[in-house]
């Protein structure tokens, strides 16, 4: 009997789920994000400008779907004369899981805003019942952070650890996050190693049960179409896509092509695009690994799981050396 791992029926859709636009510190209006991505083949945008939760729904057509969501960042202590560059930070993406969802979480009336952002704060639909909510850099509240917004109704994702300048002491004391970036396209253009492969596991071999997207992170122009996320659902709908993103049915990319990924008797079955190697990881020391030969693309690979594994994710490499990731599957 086959168990899919990305579901055998559905169709794929491209997102971006890391987007700042002029309501934030970004250059570009939302319509013009929105007409740029649909040009390069996404059906799926994600609006998270920074703090500021705005409603997108009208950008919704036939063809393509507006997520609601916002950033939050949570910055170290800066030193009297600290350089602002070498502080510390957190960031932290919110998608809404239901397109009728108004409200944030952890909103204070005063602080944290910035750039266009601030002039975006009367227009945040904030339940005025609550008091403001003070972020503190540290693992009890950056958790705490994140567990509200899982509460609230959003998809909380972590982002661009290397740009943030974290390392396993800061990250690994983050909990209750649905997902990290394995790929943020933008900062990766900046310069920034945010190909994070071994934070992932790091994360997983911590017990942390995440998923992993890749996602742009885009300001302007220049830093778009590095990462996306090729999500598996029945429809263009947006509580199909959310419900999609909560269950898993999706993989990270640069721009390798996953095309099936299921387990029969065991043993483990991935199909892709031509590509220079398919590898797999666990949570042990083992793995497998299949290499193209001769020039010719290897388009799949079958690996024999073992109960001691802990848990397997898969890693498709294209001949220009850009990624795929699968998310990791515990046994």
């Amino acid at each position: 009997m086959k168990k899919f791992l990305l579901p055998e029926s559905g169709n794929f859709y491209k997102a971006n789920l890391h987007c700042h636009t002029l309501l934030s510190d970004g250059k570009c209006t939302v319509e013009e994000v929105k007409e740029a991505y649909k040009a390069e083949g996404y059906s799926i945008v994600a609006f998270t400008d920074h703090d500021v939760f705005l409603i997108h729904n009208d950008l919704t057509d036939g063809e393509f779907l507006a997520l609601n969501g916002y950033e939050m960042e949570v910055n170290d202590v800066l030193p009297e004369g600290g350089n602002p560059k070498a502080r510390k930070t957190c960031h932290m993406c919110l998608i809404a899981l239901d397109k009728d969802t108004v409200t944030p979480v952890c909103w204070h009336r005063t602080k944290y805003c910035f750039r266009n952002a601030v002039e975006q704060r009367v227009n945040v639909r904030n339940d005025e019942s609550l008091p403001d909510y003070e972020r503190a850099y540290t693992h009890e509240r950056i958790s705490e952070m994140m567990q509200m917004g899982r509460d609230g109704g959003f998809f909380v994702t972590y982002n661009h650890p290397t740009w943030s300048l974290e390392s396993y002491p800061d990250y690994i004391g983050y909990n209750n996050m649905n997902a990290m970036e394995i790929v943020n396209g933008a900062c990766i253009k900046m310069g920034y190693n945010d190909y994070n492969e071994r934070v992932y596991d790091d994360m997983l071999r911590a017990g942390k049960r995440i998923f992993c997207i890749a996602a742009d992170d885009n300001h302007g122009v220049a830093d778009r179409f590095g990462g996306f996320t090729m999500i598996k659902a029945d429809k263009l709908e947006y509580s199909a896509i959310t419900d999609a993103l909560v269950n898993g049915n999706f993989y990270a990319s640069e721009g390798p092509v996953i095309n099936a990924l299921w387990i029969e008797d065991d043993i483990l079955h991935v199909e892709c695009e031509p590509a220079a190697e398919i590898r797999v990881n666990t949570g042990i020391r083992r793995t497998a690994h299949k290499n193209a030969k001769d020039g010719v693309g290897v388009t799949s690979l079958e690996y024999q799981i073992e109960p001691t594994d802990v848990y397997f994710r898969v890693t498709v490499t294209g001949f220009d050396g850009k990624h795929a990731n699968t998310n990791a599957y515990f046994l």
